[in-house]
């Protein structure tokens, strides 16, 4: 930049002394509540031993915390487009915090969904909010690219980091306890924070329009609903119910912001073949990601014996992948382009996810540890650069809208990946014949889950129960390399659809003036 340049400059767009410092405060957030969206990988089995929830509800306690989270991003992204960004990721974090201790004593699986669903609530305040941030924060566009690097090695590491955590900590404590270490680590958020961040917000930014709030819920909620259902027991009544009912909230949705003056979400933004095909990117690579989190967790415990710290190392090549990949991810994306980088990232995901096809119980960590890491790597480059593409899309007054569409799209996928590939290895699951003599209660405890299985068959003698669990772990597996398999091929679809879509998109060069 030259001496002229730098003289020009508006006094309110130069840089922000403390814009590292500030940067590392908000990827403490993002840490967190990606952790916090595959933690319960590692301690889905004593959750089950202990509060006994039925598959359904187990499925409900894994993904309703990323469902919530997804129907109320853009109403928070866009509420704090309005009342401050800074206010509302410090409310969220103090409301985070107090949430999981209602997580961490839960006593029924009823109780359970409602903490993850309020949990969902309180983490819609804060991811959203740090992207914006970084928007406002960071002017010149290199350094964003590494600022975005930054959040989204964080965002897609923390998918992989937290099995390592909670087996950590289920080793040593209760399972509860994956949910409190989320209060230290929000206690230094608000403190620091507060005198760290900056505020930023629209100074023009209109009234937030409660019908389009409430629209944006029960569409994102009740699609993502009738998705699950109907892949977990077909086209029944109340699946497509819930499904007619999401598509026409979100379509009045759409309609309605088209007529606003100051929309929640400006939805011109998607006549951006860029934009449309980042925001898809986004959500697919993280479905791959966070599926295979979830269900190789409980793989690595329940069908191959290890225990649970062991588990969780033994996916962290998912969490170096996409460190390494998110921090050089502008950079690439630069030298070569955008469509090489996301279209290689997504086409990366769904080969990791087809070897992972031939998947067998006696199958050795070298290509469990392989396609982990491939699948970070693929992650971390897609999911950052997508993320820029977003984020510099729009003018950064609506920096918490537009983060709240890439947010969406996250935990979307996240929630999808769950539920999609987890209803397609329930429903094989649940297929599988129980050994002859097993006690009736006892197979119907094993065809709930996995976890259900390993708990009757300690109730049985060994000459039952161990053909029980053989028949049980093989009928996971079966599930598990289908899943696998559908997986690779929406992944794979979606590299070939990026690479025409984003074909001409640049990350940007030019400082703001």
């Amino acid at each position: 930049m030259t001496g002229t340049e730098q003289r020009i400059r508006p006094p309110e767009v130069a840089p922000h002394p403390g814009r590292w410092l500030a940067l590392a405060v908000l990827v403490l957030a993002v840490l967190l509540v990606a952790v916090d969206a595959t933690v319960l990988g590692l301690a889905t089995p004593y959750i089950s031993e202990d509060l006994k929830p039925s598959g359904t509800q187990l499925l409900w306690i894994g993904d309703v915390y990323s469902f919530v989270i997804a129907g109320l991003l853009v109403s928070m992204g866009s509420l704090g487009d309005r009342i401050g960004r800074k206010k509302l990721l410090l409310t969220g974090a103090v409301a985070f915090g107090a949430v999981s201790v209602l997580n961490a004593y839960a006593t029924t699986p009823e109780l359970m969904i409602l903490a993850r669903a309020l949990l969902g609530v309180a983490g819609a305040t804060l991811m959203p909010s740090t992207l914006a941030l970084i928007r406002n924060i960071f002017h010149d566009p290199r350094e964003r690219s590494i600022a975005v690097g930054v959040w989204g090695a964080m965002a897609s590491a923390g998918a992989a980091v937290g099995p390592v955590v909670g087996g950590f900590l289920l080793e040593h404590f209760w399972w509860g306890s994956v949910f409190l270490i989320n209060l230290p680590v929000m206690a230094v958020l608000v403190l620091v924070g507060s005198k760290l961040l900056p505020e930023s917000k629209n100074p023009a930014p209109g009234p937030w329009d409660l019908i389009s709030v409430v629209l944006s819920l029960i569409g994102m909620i009740a699609v993502v609903y009738a998705i699950k259902e109907a892949a977990a027991h077909g086209l029944r009544w109340d699946a497509v119910a819930s499904g007619v009912i999401g598509a026409a909230a979100l379509t009045w949705f759409g309609r309605r912001q088209l007529t606003l003056p100051a929309p929640l979400l400006d939805m011109r933004l998607f006549r951006n073949r860029g934009f449309s095909a980042a925001v898809l990117a986004d959500l697919l690579t993280i479905l791959g990601l966070s599926g295979l989190i979830f269900f190789l967790s409980q793989f690595l415990q329940l069908v191959q014996g290890r225990e649970p710290f062991e588990a969780g190392l033994a996916e962290l090549p998912a969490a170096v992948g996409a460190v390494t990949a998110g921090l050089i991810a502008g950079t690439v994306a630069r030298r070569y382009s955008v469509r090489a980088v996301v279209a290689g990232g997504l086409a990366a995901v769904g080969l990791a996810l087809a070897s992972l096809t031939v998947l067998s119980q006696e199958t050795g960590y070298p290509l469990l540890g392989t396609a982990l890491l491939v699948v970070g790597a693929g992650a971390g480059f897609a999911f950052t650069v997508t993320a820029d593409v977003i984020l510099s899309s729009v003018p950064k007054e609506q920096a918490g809208a537009a983060s709240a569409v890439s947010e969406t799209a996250y935990e979307l996928g996240a929630a999808l990946g769950i539920a999609l590939l987890g209803s397609v290895v329930t429903g094989v699951y649940r297929d599988f014949t129980a050994p002859a003599g097993t006690p009736a209660d006892a197979a119907s405890a094993a065809h709930d889950s996995l976890g259900g299985a390993v708990e009757a068959g300690t109730g049985l003698p060994a000459h039952q129960a161990e053909p029980l669990l053989a028949a049980a772990q093989d009928a996971f597996v079966d599930g598990l390399r289908l899943a696998a398999g559908a997986g690779a091929a929406v992944l794979l679809a979606t590299a070939a659809a990026a690479w025409y879509l984003l074909k001409g998109q640049k990350l940007e060069d030019t400082i703001e003036h």
